[in-house]
């Protein structure tokens, strides 16, 4: 991996639980990563600068009002007999893109709170690996050019195809993807931009966290120093 279009990666994890009247109301793992960039010290501090405050806000999330609701829901289960589950909080940082002076990455934050299962919500960042500088969505198009509109269709017509397949999204999700297009939801990979939706959004909670590919070739542009 060139040294100086890509970045050195490694993980920190953090464990915690959290006790209340000696049994544990709630278990957070946090795994986070930390860059580390050839000769270019201060955009490094930027990029750890970023995934530290996104960890620092989870696990302040976590330990205030997340305990707080455990341990409420503890003793309402020993008020009126019934089983108590520990809640659980996880966020997870994926590197999806390393290479030609880009880094992208996506965190998803997974909590537990009782009942049938979890929820997860998925946030990303893409940094210039030159300036450290955040990426927005525009930034991979011509200056005042109509890219969500070029998107959506895309989008669109990957829809259709995949419902062709199988029926996997909200019988409306034509009109459901276009109102919760997120310029901030997107992230690069090896294969193209990708465009996410969180669950429910367009799909049941059993089709997860549903995501869009629009290659490279589509866009007429790839990741270069």
């Amino acid at each position: 991996m060139n040294r100086k279009s890509s970045a050195d990666i490694s993980m920190r994890e953090t464990n915690r639980e959290f006790i209340y009247d000696n049994t544990t109301v709630l278990s957070l793992t946090i795994r986070r990563p930390e860059v580390r960039l050839y000769n270019r010290s201060q955009v490094q501090t930027r990029i750890n600068r970023r995934f530290s405050s996104e960890a620092v806000e989870f696990y302040r999330y976590a330990s205030g009002e997340l305990y707080r609701e455990a341990i409420q829901f503890y003793r309402d289960s020993q008020k009126n007999n019934y089983p108590f589950r520990p809640y659980d909080a996880f966020m997870q940082f994926e590197i999806s893109y390393n290479a030609n002076c880009y880094l992208s990455s996506f965190n998803d934050r997974y909590q537990y709170t009782g009942g049938a299962h979890g929820s997860t919500i998925r946030a990303s960042d893409t940094f210039s690996l030159e300036t450290g500088r955040l990426l927005p969505l525009s930034h991979y198009f011509r200056s005042g050019s109509n890219y969500r509109g070029f998107l959506l269709g895309q989008i669109l017509m990957q829809a259709d195809e995949n419902m062709q397949q199988q029926p996997i999204y909200f019988e409306d999700y034509r009109n459901l993807i276009v109102q919760h297009f997120n310029p901030a939801s997107y992230y690069l990979s090896n294969d193209g931009l990708v465009i996410y939706y969180q669950q429910y959004e367009i799909a049941p909670y059993a089709t997860g966290i549903v995501e869009f590919t629009i290659p490279f070739s589509v866009l007429e542009w790839r990741p270069h120093c």
